[in-house]
């Protein structure tokens, strides 16, 4: 791979590793030449930020868990909308009672995100450096590692049909 890094170093095109492969992506400095202006993007919901955000930094997540951390109800929709954007994905079903379906960030995210990994986020100093924290946060106020492997000891894999599935029974 370095010899493929070198030998498209000078132009104009980028390997990046991504999860567990590599991609191409054009070098930052000519990435204006190739933008399409009729691209239309809209920003996601605050709603779909803060699950989205939740789902990365605490994956797997039901959707319980969820709604636990932002204190107010996920609707249906703002699960929906992260799926249909490909962020994140039905990982398993956790060993509890209702067998509620437990979410994780995709390959999409970390790509739209320039991250290789999920433990690749950044930590509590870095958000706070970067002003997106508050520097009056509790002292004992962690922010979690998350889960980087397939499923958990407390997750079962989906079974055939679930991916289907419209509501999560959290």
């Amino acid at each position: 791979m370095l010899t493929l890094q070198s030998r498209y170093a000078s132009r104009g095109v980028n390997t990046v590793r991504r999860a567990d492969k590599w991609a191409f992506r054009t070098a930052e400095d000519l990435g204006f030449l190739l933008r399409r202006e009729e691209q239309e993007t809209r920003p996601l919901s605050r709603a779909a930020l803060e699950t989205l955000a939740i789902i990365a930094y605490h994956q797997p997540a039901t959707r319980a868990e969820i709604e636990e951390v932002r204190g107010v109800a996920t609707g249906k929709g703002t699960i929906d909308l992260l799926l249909e954007a490909g962020w994140i994905r039905m990982r398993g079903r956790r060993r509890t009672p209702g067998r509620p379906v437990t979410y994780g960030t995709t390959e999409a995210f970390l790509d739209h995100f320039g991250l290789e990994a999920p433990g690749d986020l950044p930590g509590l100093d870095e958000l706070k450096g970067s002003g997106l924290l508050s520097n009056r946060l509790p002292p004992s106020l962690q922010i979690p590692l998350p889960f980087e492997g397939a499923l958990r000891d407390d997750e079962d894999p989906l079974e055939p049909g679930d991916e289907d599935e419209v509501e999560d029974n959290s």
